[in-house]
C-alpha cells in the first residue's frame, strides 16, 4: 500500500518522456559543463533522501522551449540518464544533460537560496543573453558569444507578469 503525500506537498518532477536531441561537439577544454553548489547539492540530497527510489534517481539539468524568454530551465529528478547523456558526479550527486541542453549549460552553476526575498534553486547562466524577471526562462544570442555579452547577466523582464 503506497503512502500518499502529506497536505500541502507535490510530487517531484519526474523526465520519462524522451527529449529530442542533437549532437553538438562539446569541448572538454572548456572546463565544466555544470556546477552545483555546496548548498544546492546537500537540498537535492535531503529530496532525494524523500523518494523510495532514491539510489537510483538522478538529477536531470536540462532546458526546454517555452517561457517568457524561449527557453526554460528543468531541474528534476529521473530515473537513469537516456541514451547520448552526458553524466556527471558533482558534489556527490549524478547529474545528467541531454545533448541537446549542454551547450545552452555550459558554464551554468545550480544554486539553492534560502532568504527572504527568495526561496528555491536559482541557476546561473553565462549563455543566457537575458532573462524574464522570474529568472525561469532566457534567451541565448544568436550568432554570438552569449557569455561575452554585456548584457549577460541582465534581467530584463518580460513584462507578462509571470507568477514564478
Amino acid at each position: 500500500m503506497s503512502q500518499s503525500p502529506p497536505p500541502g506537498a507535490r510530487d517531484p518532477v519526474r523526465y520519462d518522456e524522451s527529449v529530442a536531441t542533437v549532437e553538438h561537439p562539446l569541448e572538454t577544454t572548456a572546463g565544466p559543463l555544470v556546477a552545483l553548489t555546496p548548498l544546492a547539492a546537500a537540498k537535492v540530497k535531503a529530496l532525494m533522501a524523500e523518494e523510495p527510489d532514491a539510489d537510483t534517481l538522478v538529477l536531470r539539468l536540462a532546458i526546454q522551449g517555452g517561457g517568457c524568454s524561449g527557453f526554460q530551465y528543468g531541474l528534476g529528478f529521473d530515473s537513469g540518464s537516456a541514451e547520448g547523456d552526458l553524466e556527471l558526479e558533482i558534489e556527490g550527486v549524478r547529474v545528467v544533460v541531454d545533448p541537446f541542453s549542454a551547450p545552452y549549460l555550459r558554464g551554468a552553476t545550480v544554486d539553492f537560496l534560502n532568504t527572504i526575498e527568495e526561496s528555491g534553486f536559482k541557476i546561473e547562466n553565462p549563455n543566457a543573453a537575458a532573462s524574464c524577471g522570474c529568472g525561469h526562462s532566457f534567451t541565448v544570442a544568436e550568432d554570438a558569444d552569449p557569455a561575452a555579452s554585456p548584457a549577460a547577466s541582465a534581467d530584463v523582464g518580460c513584462g507578462s507578469g509571470c507568477s514564478h
